[in-house]
């Protein structure tokens, strides 16, 4: 592998630079109109998702070209290779939906898997110019300016649970009565919406405190955002076993159990 032994922060700067760059050339699709399709599993897919990938595809096998990726739409397509121990996971445009309904609300999502736990991951939404990352040093987020520079950098860690009741965050697309009936078991004060990986960065940066999720997600939906979340010193565990989130599942189609993100307990 070329450069990733050196530093963190290469990589880190690496990752973050794909993930700006893929999020240019899907700005520029979302200022025209979005022509949708829908893929096979009856999930929708656009001009930005595939070009996404092919930037960031491109990006991985320079930077490094022994390390195998799963990508959504190549494994879409069947392309999957043989993972390993260490790979790249990577989501082109997290939250297709609200790119197609413009809510602002989608990501680009990469985030390296060692031994199934996801140890760096970086995740940027382009339409509100904000990019948040993890990984073995702590989380962080900052702003995306017009020349596609990262500003205003700063540290983000998970919030104690206010006695006064939590922040519960669920997705716009796609709740779930099941979701519901749950969080009636919680003292929760409020709710807040997301859409995309974004609902792991409310709970990485203090905004938030617990994210259920009982629907079919994907391990490519959840990577990057559990790499920040964890990084901010969060957990994401599956429900109701309780195990740590885990990766490289080919064996049930890399989708993920039913599981649960949590700020400070």
């Amino acid at each position: 592998m070329t450069n990733m032994h050196s530093t963190d922060e290469t990589l880190s700067a690496a990752l973050c630079s794909l993930a700006i760059k893929a999020g240019a050339a899907a700005m520029e699709i979302y200022a025209r109109e979005v022509i949708a399709e829908t893929k096979a599993d009856q999930s929708p897919v656009t001009e930005a998702d595939r070009l996404g990938e092919e930037i960031i595809l491109a990006g991985l096998a320079a930077l490094a070209p022994d390390i195998p990726v799963l990508a959504e739409e190549s494994a879409s397509e069947g392309k999957i290779p043989e993972l390993g121990d260490r790979f790249f996971l990577v989501d082109p445009l997290d939250g297709t939906k609200e790119f197609i309904t413009r809510t602002g609300e989608f990501t680009i999502n990469i985030a390296l898997i060692e031994s199934g736990k996801p140890v760096f991951g970086v995740v940027y939404a382009p339409a509100i110019n904000t990019l948040f990352a993890g990984g073995r040093h702590g989380a962080w987020k900052a702003t995306v300016n017009a020349k596609g520079e990262i500003v205003d950098k700063q540290a983000i860690g998970v919030r104690k649970a206010p006695a006064e009741g939590l922040i519960a965050v669920a997705s716009r697309s796609h709740r779930s009565p099941e979701t519901d009936a749950y969080l009636q078991t919680l003292n929760v004060a409020d709710f807040t919406a997301a859409g995309s990986s974004l609902k792991f960065c409310l709970i990485a940066e203090g905004a938030a405190d617990i994210y259920p999720r009982f629907g079919r997600t994907m391990e490519w939906d959840t990577g990057a955002g559990q790499a920040v979340l964890e990084a901010a010193g969060g957990r994401v565990l599956t429900h109701p076993e309780g195990e740590p989130l885990a990766y490289g599942k080919k064996a049930r189609g890399f989708d993920n159990p039913h599981f649960i993100a949590y700020g400070a307990q």
